[in-house]
C-alpha cells in the first residue's frame, strides 16, 4: 500500500527531471543560435584578418613583421572588454630566404625554360654562382635509396603527386609531403648536390608552394627548391624529351636566433578560474604571401572567440584563454614553450581547440586526447554536444587536433582541431594567393561561431574523463 502510494510521487519527479533536462538544451539551443547570430552579425574576425595581413603581411618568426603581428593581435585582444592581454617570449632560428630564387631548364639545344619556385624554409643556398647538374627523376624516398651511387652530383627531382583520390586533402598532403620534409637530406646521403620538390598543391598551377624542411644531422646540407606542379608537369616531359639540365640559385641561410612571442589573452572563469579552455591558432607565416588561411584566419577567430562571449553577455564558468603560438611553421617553438609553462603552472587545460586548416566554411571537429581518457572525453561531446550542432552542418571525429596544442597531450586534456571545408585548401597553402581577398567573410565568421559554440557547451556541460 506504501510502495503503491509513491509511484505518482515517483512518476511526477521523473516527469519534472525530464521536462528540466529538455528545457536545459533548449536553452543551450538559444544560445549557440545566439552565437551564429552574433558572429555573422557582429563579428571582426574578417576585419581583424584585413589589419593582420595588410599591417603584418608576411610574417615569419623571428622577423620584425612578426613582431609587428604581435603588436596587432595583442591590441585586438584588449580591445575586447574584461580581457587581459600578455606575451610569452620563445626563441627561433631566424631564416632568411635572401635573393629571388632562380631554376631554369637548359636543353640540349641551349634554349632556357624558368621554372616556377621557391626555396624551402630552413634550406641552405646554393651561393651566388648557383649550380647546375644533371637532373634524376624520382617519385619518393625509397626510390633514391635504390638509385644509390646513381644519385651522386645530380639534382634529384622529386615528383610524387598529391592524391588527387583522396577525399580529405590532408589525407593527400600526408600522402606526399614526406619528401619535401626529408627529401634533401635522403638526397644528400646518396651524393646529390641539390633538389627540386613538386610543389603540395592537388591542381596544376604556376604558383610553387614553400613550406619547411628539416636536415638529418651528420648529412650534409644542399639546397631545396619548390616548383610549381605546372613547372614539374613540363620538366617531367622535357626529361624524357630531351634530358637536359637544370640551374639552380638561391642565397638563403640562417642567421643566428631570435626572440619570438606567444600572444596571450583570457576572459577568467567565474566559478573556476584555474580551469583553461583554450583556442588558438599560429600567427607566423610563410613570407612569400599574407599567411590569411595559414594561419590568420584561425588567429583571427580564436581572438572572436572571446569577444562573441563578452558581446552576448556571457560570463564563462572556467578561464577561456586565446593563445596565438609562434612559429608553428618552422620550428614549434612557441606551442612546445606554452606546454613547458602550462606543466609549471599546474592549470588544468580541460580542453583546447585550434583552427589552423583554413577560413573556409566549418564542417566540424576531430578530437584527440591521451588514451586514458578519449572514449570518456568523446563519449561527453558526441552525446551531449553533438545533437545541438548538427543542424548547423556540424560533425564530430577522433583524430588528430592541432601541431601547436599537440604538446598538451600529456596534461591529459581534450585537443581539439577545428575541421573546415578543405578542397580549396592547398590552393593557397604556403604560397603567394595567401592573401586577404581569398578569405570569405562569411565562411571565416561560421567558423568563429562553431568555436565558440563548442567552448560554450564544453563550459556549460564540463568534461566527466
Amino acid at each position: 500500500m506504501k510502495v503503491k502510494s509513491l509511484l505518482p510521487y515517483l512518476f511526477c519527479a521523473l516527469v519534472v527531471t525530464s521536462l528540466h533536462g529538455q528545457q536545459s538544451a533548449d536553452q543551450h539551443a538559444v544560445m549557440v543560435r545566439k552565437i551564429h547570430e552574433y558572429s555573422l552579425k557582429n563579428g571582426q574576425s574578417h576585419h581583424w584578418l584585413r589589419t593582420l595581413c595588410k599591417q603584418a603581411g608576411p610574417r615569419l618568426a623571428g622577423h620584425e613583421t612578426y613582431n609587428r603581428a604581435v603588436e596587432i593581435t595583442s591590441s585586438q585582444l584588449a580591445s575586447i572588454k574584461g580581457v587581459s592581454v600578455r606575451t610569452q617570449t620563445t626563441t627561433t632560428q631566424k631564416w632568411q630566404r635572401g635573393e629571388r630564387e632562380i631554376a631554369n631548364y637548359l636543353s640540349s639545344d641551349g634554349s632556357v625554360q624558368r621554372l616556377q619556385c621557391f626555396a624551402l624554409g630552413n634550406s641552405v643556398g646554393t651561393g651566388k654562382q648557383g649550380i647546375v647538374a644533371e637532373v634524376l627523376e624520382v617519385q619518393g624516398l625509397d626510390e633514391v635509396a635504390r638509385l644509390g651511387e646513381k644519385v651522386k652530383g645530380k639534382i634529384v627531382f622529386y615528383n610524387r603527386p598529391m592524391d588527387e583520390a583522396a577525399i580529405r586533402t590532408f589525407t593527400a598532403y600526408g600522402g606526399a609531403v614526406d619528401q619535401r620534409v626529408y627529401g634533401a637530406s635522403r638526397a644528400a646521403e646518396y651524393g646529390a648536390v641539390g633538389v627540386l620538390i613538386r610543389s603540395m598543391g592537388l591542381g596544376i598551377d604556376t604558383f610553387a608552394h614553400t613550406g619547411t624542411l628539416v636536415y638529418k644531422e651528420g648529412l650534409p646540407q644542399i639546397p631545396a627548391l619548390a616548383i610549381s606542379t605546372a613547372s614539374a608537369e613540363w620538366l617531367s616531359e622535357s626529361l624524357i624529351k630531351d634530358g637536359g639540365k637544370v640551374f639552380m640559385r638561391s642565397t638563403s641561410h640562417m642567421e643566428g636566433s631570435a626572440t619570438c612571442d606567444n600572444v596571450i589573452g583570457e576572459l577568467k572563469g567565474n566559478i573556476s578560474p584555474d580551469t583553461i579552455l583554450l583556442v588558438g591558432g599560429h600567427l607566423d607565416a610563410w613570407d612569400v604571401g599574407e599567411g590569411a588561411h595559414d594561419d590568420g584566419s584561425g588567429c583571427v577567430q580564436s581572438i572572436d572567440v572571446l569577444n562573441i562571449l563578452v558581446g552576448i553577455g556571457y560570463k564563462p564558468r572556467y578561464t577561456i584563454r586565446c593563445v596565438l603560438f609562434a612559429n608553428e611553421e618552422n620550428g614549434l617553438a612557441g606551442g612546445n614553450a606554452y606546454a613547458a609553462q602550462a606543466k609549471e603552472e599546474g592549470l588544468i587545460h580541460l580542453a583546447a581547440i585550434e583552427s589552423d586548416a583554413g577560413g573556409f566554411s566549418p564542417r566540424g571537429f576531430s578530437f584527440d586526447a591521451d588514451t586514458s581518457v578519449l572514449k570518456k572525453y568523446y563519449r561527453t561531446v558526441s552525446q551531449k554536444m553533438l545533437p545541438l550542432l548538427e543542424s548547423y552542418g556540424l560533425q564530430f571525429e577522433t583524430g588528430g587536433s592541432g601541431a601547436d596544442i599537440g604538446p598538451l597531450k600529456g596534461l591529459k586534456g581534450l585537443l581539439i582541431g577545428l575541421r573546415p571545408d578543405s578542397q580549396r585548401y592547398f590552393d593557397y597553402h604556403h604560397t603567394a594567393r595567401d592573401v586577404y581577398e581569398n578569405v570569405n567573410a562569411r565562411e571565416l565568421k561560421l567558423g568563429a561561431a562553431a568555436m565558440t559554440s563548442l567552448i560554450y557547451l564544453i563550459d556549460q556541460y564540463g568534461l566527466q574523463p
